[in-house]
């Protein structure tokens, strides 16, 4: 096969990037410890130091690094995410990854030869205005929010230049990514703004007569009866009563995966695909790694005959969201 086929996968710290370039990974994407980056919680994240270091050993063994500058700066910070372009670029990354374009045009402006990708906080869903930016801010590649069909993102494939980089595995958000007000409705952060949404200093865990409860900021988002799993406590995925039935009213706990698509979004022309997870441990990084490097493999070797190995499969589930899997809005005939 001809076309490249990346695979994008998650490092929210120096160990995870690690697991990530020795497990299969062509490229990791990473963050400054701050508010320029839609992950910006406690203990995650690279300082200047251990991101020098990351992108030696990447480059070392042939591998891409990616630096998101995904949330979008206000007037009186502007100044600071400059400065992380800026560092970025002298770091010598490979690619930084926005959405803001207003720092989209500094980026172009100030430093010409840095390879520029539009994040899915971008929600770009269509072709015209992926070639906008493009055409205005010459952007590479262009990462699509996961509310597409197969037959949507085939349509946007074939109608730019831009290279075009979907999610494959982990968590899903509320829908149009890069618009969810959720997070800052109820704690006044954001990642939009901030880089958290549900920050750690406003969620509490509750040991009850009627069970576990959790919290944020005060609002009841889940309730879980002896021995089940609780889950980290987000607006979007909390059980809510409505019409008298409780229920995941927005979203329900589950992970993406797309294993079995890989021939499909191979033969539309995708030109990488995504490892959700950021937030994930380094052994999360790996083990999913192994499996999407195995799986990648295989289906260039032989994409006619290519189908998920059980084994894959398994491996995936011990990891995903809820212990369950979807193929989120790409199986959605409708659209």
């Amino acid at each position: 096969m001809s076309t490249p086929f990346e695979l994008v996968c998650p490092a929210g710290g120096l160990p995870a990037l690690k697991a990530a370039v020795d497990h299969g990974a062509d490229c990791v994407y990473t963050g400054f410890r701050d508010a320029t980056n839609a992950r910006n919680f406690t203990g995650l994240n690279f300082d200047d130091k251990s991101l020098k270091e990351g992108i030696a050993y990447a480059h070392a063994r042939g591998v891409k690094v990616f630096v998101a500058l995904n949330t979008y700066p206000q007037t009186d910070n502007w100044p600071g995410w400059t400065a992380a372009v800026d560092k970025a670029a002298a770091f010598g990354v490979d690619a930084i990854i926005l959405a803001d374009p207003g720092l989209m045009d500094y980026a172009h402006r100030t430093h010409p030869q840095l390879r520029l990708h539009l994040s899915v906080q971008g929600s770009a869903t269509n072709y015209e205005a992926i070639n906008f930016y493009h055409e205005r801010f010459g952007i590479q590649r262009a990462v699509l929010p996961r509310v597409l069909s197969l037959a949507q993102v085939e349509h946007v494939v074939k109608n730019t230049p831009v290279e075009i980089e979907v999610f494959g595995f982990g968590g899903l958000c509320v829908m149009v990514e890069g618009r969810c007000a959720l997070s800052a409705y109820a704690t006044g952060t954001s990642p939009n703004c901030q880089g958290a949404c549900s920050p750690g200093k406003a969620v509490r865990y509750e040991e009850t007569p009627d069970g576990m409860e959790t919290r944020l900021n005060g609002v009841l988002i889940d309730r879980f009866a002896p021995g089940e799993r609780a889950g980290y406590p987000t607006l979007c995925k909390g059980r809510f009563e409505v019409d008298d039935e409780t229920y995941y009213a927005i979203e329900e706990p589950t992970s993406l995966n797309t294993l079995e698509l890989l021939p499909e979004l191979m033969r539309m022309g995708i030109r990488a695909i995504k490892i959700e997870g950021r937030q994930r441990s380094p052994a999360y990084v790996k083990q999913v790694t192994q499996v999407w490097r195995q799986a990648i493999d295989a289906c260039r070797r032989d994409r006619e005959h290519f189908a998920p190995t059980a084994a894959w499969m398994a491996e995936l589930n011990k990891v995903s969201e809820g212990l369950t899997a979807t193929l989120g809005a790409y199986n959605r005939p409708w659209k």
